[in-house]
């Protein structure tokens, strides 16, 4: 059979004639009411002013409640838009966007509770390093300069130790410096912060009203007196109730959005580099 034999089959002119219409019908066809339907009931509204008292602390005004709803209109036609052209495909902002929706979905999951004292105190025994408020020093310092040579340090450290020790002031040794001379209650963490985490941690462990040293710092070294060391504690829950509650209630949302992910993943099939590692059964 030639060309133009094949031509003349009625078989052919139907199926062109269908994908004719088909084509055609795509184009001129009305869309869906429902894709071309933008609904903004009163639990959106309501959703959309509760978000702006939470940025504003305020209710928004008649006309910035008229910007809520053209704003949540706007991103909604151009949402669909954007859809509808398949700009949804792999795009890593959307899928980023949808996937921080969906862990917030799933760690809000469940019941609201809020914690009895009970279940607090089991939180606070089992997570004491949460909330175990740290040592208090109080403590003087004389100092010397980091541009000091070592041996310098060391024989000005000897000579200065045993008048210091016998009450002289500490005003009569070391070096002029912006560092206090005294510092008075300082939990151990702000002097880690101020000092460093090496002085910090040598004054932990210095005995109490006897000059010590040299210990160095991040700004030279330094002779030492502690006047006062509080140990670390646990606060009473009465005490740091808050602290506790909000801490409870992160834990509470990592849980729920642990066992959301794995009640999701658990209906997908995962293959990695052709290889099956989840989901077919054997």
């Amino acid at each position: 059979m030639n060309f133009r034999n094949i031509l003349r089959e009625p078989v052919l002119h139907f199926l062109l004639i269908g994908v004719f219409l088909f084509l055609l019908y795509g184009r001129v066809a009305p869309e869906s009411a429902d894709s071309r339907t933008i609904e903004v009931s009163a639990a959106r509204i309501e959703s959309l002013e509760n978000q702006f008292r939470a940025v504003w602390s305020r209710d928004p005004t008649p006309e910035e409640r008229r910007g809520l709803i053209d704003s949540f209109i706007r991103d909604e036609v151009l949402y669909r838009e954007g859809v509808a052209m398949g700009m949804d495909g792999d795009d890593p902002v959307i899928k980023r966007r949808v996937r921080q929706k969906m862990e917030v979905m799933s760690e809000e999951a469940g019941e609201q509770l809020t914690p009895t004292d009970t279940e607090l105190s089991d939180y606070l025994a089992k997570n004491p390093d949460k909330f175990r408020r740290p040592p208090v020093l109080s403590f003087e310092q004389v100092y010397f300069s980091g541009d000091a040579t070592v041996a310098d340090i060391e024989a000005r450290s000897k000579a200065a130790l045993p008048e210091l020790n016998r009450g002289a002031p500490s005003s009569a040794f070391g070096q002029p410096t912006l560092l206090p001379s005294t510092i008075e209650r300082q939990p151990l963490d702000r002097i880690v912060r101020d000092f460093g985490a090496d002085f910090a941690a040598k004054l932990a462990t210095l005995p109490v009203d006897i000059w010590q040293g040299p210990i160095a710092s991040g700004f030279g070294a330094h002779l030492v007196r502690i006047g006062e060391r509080q140990p670390a504690e646990l606060p009473s829950l009465a005490d740091i109730r808050p602290m506790v509650q909000r801490e409870w209630e992160n834990d509470r949302r990592e849980r729920n959005s642990a066992e959301s992910y794995r009640e999701m993943a658990a209906n997908y099939r995962i293959v990695i580099d052709g290889k099956t590692v989840k989901g077919d059964k054997p």
